[in-house]
């Protein structure tokens, strides 16, 4: 039992808690009608607004705040509003001939009261996608945002409390002490956005409540190019998923495995399009972003001095401002095993480089490692592209490309193991917060009606057949 003067939170929750079967039954037109309401306040109502929090917080350009943040969120509702009715239907299976005289079916039921704790890095889409997925369902939804940006937690606290009665949907803001405070709640699922570390404390929380969880979590995505591959068009796209951001994206490529032999060739393609995309002044350019912290920009500082102390060669990039909290975009090779930058997620504008003498030895490095959220290949050789695909494990995989896989909202996301528990996204997100509950209905005689006590010779006989036969 959790004591209300020692978790603030436990009034909310309960008055969410004692609404959940009237906010579960709620039909498709009410569930559109809240996807309406968000969609018109993401599009227009703080569009603006949106923007310039997310420009304080990391100093996100503005065409990334409409590509990575408005334009996702605003896609996944379309796709849910598209396709909802048809996700609430009953969805009838095949009912077996040993159950002749009844029909089956499972209807999708929201899970009640739900927990979204977000991350920083895409404050907005990362907490109102999933959002969007929770509404949808039909469940009662608390939200803890992040609390390293202030400036648009503080906005997406303005934008529930403009839309929704807190009994169906409440956004909690606050430090890290919240966040613990919450999770010590008997929530019906949990879905965390984060770091594999964080991704561990969630899951023993939920485990004393029995609850479900989602867990969106990152590690080191690899990203390997082989001899075949256009070099340059391999650079352009890298240093984009990479950069963007300021490298602070779960499924940037984390580092290069590369074949020995066109190392130095790529190197130069991806000093081009550093170049190209944020001049050979990068600290000036208004489509660079920040650190979202200092204690971040510090830690990733100390990566590279590590990197360095070790013996690592810096190819390109380099330049830091602490006051500023701005790293250039680096390309660092020539790393050893031991360095943190190999061994850490990165999640910063540092792009290790690693050679490889054959392919069995890029995959044997991977595989090495925990399971990745995204592994990405780059190639023009099929046979090259579906070995490395059949020998790995990864939660989603881009070739000839890298991140885009995340803006298909007909694709599950997430990842596998270390990298995440369970998908999201579209009608995979859907899922995520809702319990398929199976139905059999019985309309006639059942076959197995004949089967019931007390036992005979005869039915030994028909249990046999029916084993058999059906």
């Amino acid at each position: 039992m959790v004591d209300i003067e020692i978790n603030p939170y436990l009034k909310l929750f309960q008055k969410q808690k004692n609404r959940q079967l009237k906010i579960g039954s709620t039909n498709y037109k009410y569930r559109i009608d809240q996807l309406n309401k968000l969609q018109f306040a993401i599009e227009k109502t703080y569009r603006k607004q949106i923007i310039e929090a997310l420009q304080k917080d990391l100093g996100k350009p503005k065409v990334e705040s409409e590509l990575t943040e408005i334009y996702q969120i605003v896609g996944e509702i379309k796709h849910a509003k598209k396709y909802l009715h048809k996700w609430m239907r009953q969805q009838k299976v095949k009912t077996p001939m040993a159950m002749i005289g009844s029909s089956s079916y499972y209807l999708h039921e929201p899970k009640g009261v739900c927990l979204i704790i977000s991350p920083w890095n895409f404050p907005f889409n990362l907490t109102f996608g999933p959002l969007v997925s929770a509404l949808a369902a039909g469940n009662n939804i608390i939200v803890k945002p992040s609390e390293m940006t202030p400036h648009s937690s503080a906005l997406m606290k303005t934008i529930v409390d403009d839309l929704f009665d807190e009994t169906e949907v409440a956004l909690v803001e606050g430090e890290v002490e919240a966040s613990t405070q919450l999770l010590e709640l008997p929530f019906n699922h949990i879905f965390f956005t984060g770091s594999p570390n964080v991704g561990k404390i969630v899951m023993t929380a939920a485990a004393k409540h029995l609850a479900s969880v989602t867990l969106e979590l990152g590690g080191k995505s690899p990203t390997i190019v082989d001899k075949s591959a256009n070099l340059d068009k391999a650079a352009k796209k890298i240093i984009w998923g990479k950069f963007m951001n300021a490298g602070q994206i779960c499924v940037s490529p984390d580092y290069v495995l590369i074949d020995e032999g066109i190392k130095s060739k790529f190197v130069e393609a991806c000093k081009k399009w550093i170049t190209y995309y944020f001049s050979s002044a990068p600290k000036s350019s208004s489509s660079y972003g920040r650190i979202v912290s200092s204690k971040h920009f510090e830690r990733l500082k100390s990566y590279i001095a590590n990197a360095e102390d070790l013996g690592a060669k810096i190819e390109v990039g380099g330049e830091t401002e602490a006051s500023t909290q701005f790293i250039a975009p680096i390309l660092i090779s020539n790393l050893s095993e031991e360095s943190t930058l190999l061994n850490q997620e990165i999640f910063g504008p540092i792009l290790p480089i690693v050679t490889y003498n054959s392919l069995e030895e890029a995959i044997a490095y991977i595989n090495a490692k925990e399971r990745p959220l995204a592994l990405y290949i780059y190639s023009k050789t099929r046979s090259t592209i579906q070995h490395i695909i059949k020998k790995t494990k990864a939660g989603g995989t881009c070739i000839n490309n890298n991140v885009v896989h995340y803006t298909n909202h007909n694709l599950p996301f997430g990842g596998v193991n270390n990298s995440g528990i369970g998908k999201s996204h579209g009608v995979y997100g859907f899922k995520a917060f809702s319990n398929q509950r199976a139905i059999v209905k019985q309309y006639t005689f059942g076959i197995n009606e004949l089967l019931f006590p007390p036992y005979s010779r005869f039915k030994e006989k028909l249990a046999k057949v029916t084993v058999k036969w059906f």
